[in-house]
């Protein structure tokens, strides 16, 4: 227990590999948005719509991963989340230039990535926590970081394959993304697997629904997801569009630096995340995710604009993996369900933030984005609003 074995250091490996999986997914048609629109002559309601499809499918994989994934057991779960994602950026990639109608294969892969990135959101934090060893609290504090890591790497390496490949070869790049699921999916068909409470131990699905705290973090994880998706998802975008700058600084000053901030507010917090008194950083974190909207939106220059995007990679930094430690620590015997339930909520967030931003933009074609953005402030006003009530209770430190 004191030190963790080899085999179970290649499970937390494998489990950053997944998070990194997630990013890709997650990403990679946010990052294509521009060139659908002008390769494949998509309209902003039908980029709208993928996000919608994306997020949308994950939450349906987190209901049935309610169910079902304590079932089926850990590592088929996991091995069939790796293929997938795989399969989903095949189909993007190789697929989608070919056909006629690229809506529908784009409709389908989203599908694919979707369950690819649901069951891996459901299923790599009670593997982490499953590991025997003391050392799993410093892995689940950095796991979360290494999602933000890999948003990094995924777009430095996706805009340098732009300029090497030409925009014209792009579906190359999604193609390229595809060995990452492969490889890490069979790395799971080997490394030893835990299990995260005793079977017949876990708390009743029934029981922890009745927990009045759990359902006050669980809509923490809804804001939160909202307030990170709706400004990670249309960044790019809004760079181009909005603000005009070209592709590759937007997509660098833009989505990449808020995924620097946010990994390394949350690396630092896995560092010294014991020291931080979790309601006044929520509350800070609510507060300057509201700057950083409207610093984005009203900003006199396209820098300052970039500058907002960036900021509100640090102020959602902490919002999702604090109401996941909260909720562990408040029910250790929630088992999966409860790992799933509040995936289900922060997915919930992942899909309705993105959508209000698309229809406030549609809604307001004079302001177009910028009013999405406005929109999207909402958010962090009631997750500073719901945690606000929750230390009145007296409920969390």
């Amino acid at each position: 227990m004191e030190r963790l074995s080899s085999g179970y250091r290649w499970t937390i490996w494998a489990c950053y590999g997944g998070y990194i999986v997630q990013a890709v997914v997650n990403n990679i048609s946010p990052l294509l948005f521009v060139l659908y629109q002008t390769r494949l002559g998509l309209s902003l309601g039908s980029i709208s719509l993928l996000i919608a499809a994306n997020f949308g499918f994950q939450i349906i994989t987190d209901l049935l991963a309610v169910r079902y994934a304590d079932r089926l057991g850990y590592r088929r779960c996991m091995v069939l989340a790796h293929l997938c994602a795989a399969a989903g950026l095949v189909g993007i990639g190789l697929l989608t230039p070919l056909s006629s109608r690229p809506l529908l294969v784009l409709l389908l892969s989203t599908l694919l990535n979707a369950v690819g990135g649901g069951l891996l959101e459901v299923l790599v934090s009670p593997i982490v926590e499953a590991v025997p060893s003391k050392e799993k609290d410093k892995a689940m504090s950095l796991l979360h970081s290494f999602y933000c890591w890999g948003c990094v790497a995924f777009i430095l390496l996706t805009t340098l394959g732009l300029r090497l490949a030409g925009e014209e070869n792009w579906g190359l790049i999604p193609c390229f993304w595809a060995l990452l699921p492969l490889v890490n999916g069979f790395v799971f068909t080997k490394v030893p697997i835990g299990r995260l409470v005793a079977e017949g131990e876990e708390l009743p699905l029934k029981k922890l629904s009745s927990m009045k705290m759990f359902w006050l973090l669980a809509a923490v994880m809804v804001c939160a997801g909202a307030a990170e998706q709706s400004m990670s998802q249309w960044a790019s975008y809004f760079a181009e569009t909005a603000l005009e700058v070209d592709k590759t600084m937007g997509d660098l000053l833009g989505p990449c630096a808020f995924a620097v901030l946010m990994g390394g507010a949350r690396a630092f917090y896995g560092a010294s995340g014991e020291r931080l008194r979790l309601v006044p950083a929520l509350m800070c974190s609510g507060g300057l995710c509201v700057v950083s909207y409207l610093l984005a939106v009203f900003a006199p220059h396209p820098l300052i604009g970039l500058l907002g995007c960036a900021l509100c990679g640090l102020s959602v930094a902490l919002m999702w993996p604090g109401a996941i430690s909260l909720s562990a620590a408040a029910c250790p015997a929630g088992g999966t369900a409860m790992f799933a339930l509040l995936a289900l909520a922060g997915d919930l967030g992942c899909f309705t933030g993105p959508q209000l931003v698309g229809l406030a933009a549609e809604l307001s074609p004079e302001m177009g984005l910028r009013a999405g953005l406005l929109a999207a402030v909402v958010f962090p006003v009631l997750l500073m609003a719901v945690v606000g009530s929750i230390s009145r209770g007296k409920k969390i430190p």
